[in-house]
């Protein structure tokens, strides 16, 4: 069984006496069904699942009921004596924003306590922006990616010790030893390759084939398109969302990653405006990540962030990988010449700074350059740069330079990630390998200052 860090959250609120309802949102195929199964079963005497999707397709026992009391009693119908009292029986609503009049009605059965529930939600940010009601006072919303790097070691039976000591290697701003390096290394490459969505991870563990793995990845790139068109009416627009999604491997391969309209229908004038609900679609299913551009590095980021300017990553480096190199391992593994992986490695850490909890923004100025990430430095009231590097010029780095040495940012330090094993400082910028960006947390930045 993979190893997901949510799964302490899940069960540290279904222990904790709170009558609040958990609604695990995320991605298809991110692993949020699992995940709550194993750990209700193992909290709760009587579990009980209820897909909606499935509801929807079969019977559509849920799909019209207004009220608490009809909800029990189809419950009842389908569950009998696993339904027993509030102390012993939660109740796990899958898919809820299949039917989103539940998103409102989980107030109600929260007040109710007659049985303890939990929910998720692959298109929750869709569902939630077109729900009237919200009830916030009774929901705790938690957010479910791919594995992380630190995820992905363990599933490889990378211990815990050794995790442990890479961490703290990173504190002590120290160089791991070179086997110990090229083994991380190593496991990073693959990660590129196989991402981290639970099904492409465990056909990698079965098989270590990549031809395995890519089939499995295909189709869940071809099933994210399908959803599109589940969730969107009007046939024009399904298509819009296709495009773009299909849009951000190749845009992330440009040397200006940010999303340029005109390329969407080849239409010189489009503007932002006209597809602002596409984009908004992409983002909330958690299918892609949005990194909002920053023209003025001032703490916080969010006050000087550009709406209509940003770059579209994809949810899962596998998924990316799998659209530009096929079954191909060796321009990730042997490092290929001529070959420039420099968006594979900034939606690697894209991927981790956001299953870290962290806003995403970069850095644009048409005269002093581009700044791949920029995260709010809280302890410093200041921003951290972050400079992802695939080759091995990794020491050239003019926009992040202009930002340092100007005294009214008040930046303190940046950081560049390469895959070059020494761990140094020059000046106020820290040089590490690519691996510790698995420990760029808010608590673990906090530790990692001059």
């Amino acid at each position: 069984m993979l190893y997901r860090k949510i799964s302490h959250k899940i069960e540290s609120h279904l222990k904790s006496g709170s009558d609040k309802i958990m609604v695990v949102e995320g991605a298809r195929q991110v692993g949020k069904s699992f995940i709550i199964r194993y750990v209700g079963t193992k909290v709760f005497k009587n579990f009980v699942e209820i897909n909606f999707v499935k509801d929807e397709e079969g019977p559509q026992l849920f799909k019209n009921l207004k009220t608490t009391e009809e909800i029990y009693l189809a419950l009842s119908s389908i569950a009998g004596d696993k339904l027993q009292n509030y102390d012993n029986t939660l109740v796990f609503l899958d898919e809820i924003q299949t039917y989103p009049q539940y998103l409102t009605l989980l107030k109600f059965l929260r007040e109710d306590k007659k049985y303890h529930f939990i929910a998720s939600g692959s298109l929750l940010g869709v569902a939630l922006h077109q729900t009237i009601s919200i009830p916030i006072g009774s929901i705790i919303r938690e957010k479910m990616y791919p594995l992380d790097f630190e995820e992905y070691l363990m599933a490889n039976n990378v211990g815990k010790d050794f995790i442990a000591f890479l961490k703290e290697k990173f504190y002590a701003q120290e160089s791991l030893p070179q086997e110990m390096h090229d083994l991380t290394l190593n496991h990073f490459k693959r990660y590129l390759l196989v991402g981290g969505l639970p099904e492409p991870v465990n056909s990698y563990l079965e098989s270590h084939n990549i031809v395995n793995v890519r089939k499995v990845q295909n189709e869940i790139h071809n099933l994210y398109g399908v959803d599109a068109s589940r969730y969107e009416k009007e046939f024009s627009k399904k298509l819009l969302i296709r495009t773009i999604y299909n849009l951000i491997p190749s845009r992330m391969e440009n040397v200006k990653k940010r999303f340029v309209f005109k390329d969407i229908q080849g239409l010189e004038k489009d503007r932002y405006s006209r597809y602002e609900n596409e984009f908004e679609y992409l983002v909330a299913s958690g299918i892609s990540l949005n990194v909002k551009a920053i023209s003025n590095p001032i703490f916080p980021l969010e006050e000087s962030m550009h709406k209509n300017l940003f770059k579209l990553y994809m949810n899962d480096v596998g998924l990316l990988t799998s659209q530009l190199y096929s079954t191909n391992i060796q321009p990730i593994i042997e490092s290929h010449a001529g070959i420039n992986l420099g968006s594979v490695y900034e939606n690697a850490v894209a991927e981790e700074l956001a299953a870290h909890d962290l806003k995403l923004f970069y850095y644009d100025n048409r005269k002093k350059g581009e700044v791949d990430f920029m995260i709010n430095d809280y302890e410093n009231l200041s921003i951290l740069p972050l400079e992802v590097k695939s080759g091995k010029d990794y020491k050239r780095h003019v926009a992040i330079s202009n930002l340092l040495q100007n005294k009214e940012y008040n930046i303190k330090y940046g950081i560049v990630l390469s895959n070059n094993r020494e761990v140094e400082t020059k000046g106020n910028i820290i040089y590490m390998p690519v691996y510790y960006s698995m420990f760029l947390g808010l608590q673990e930045i906090k530790q990692f200052i001059f």
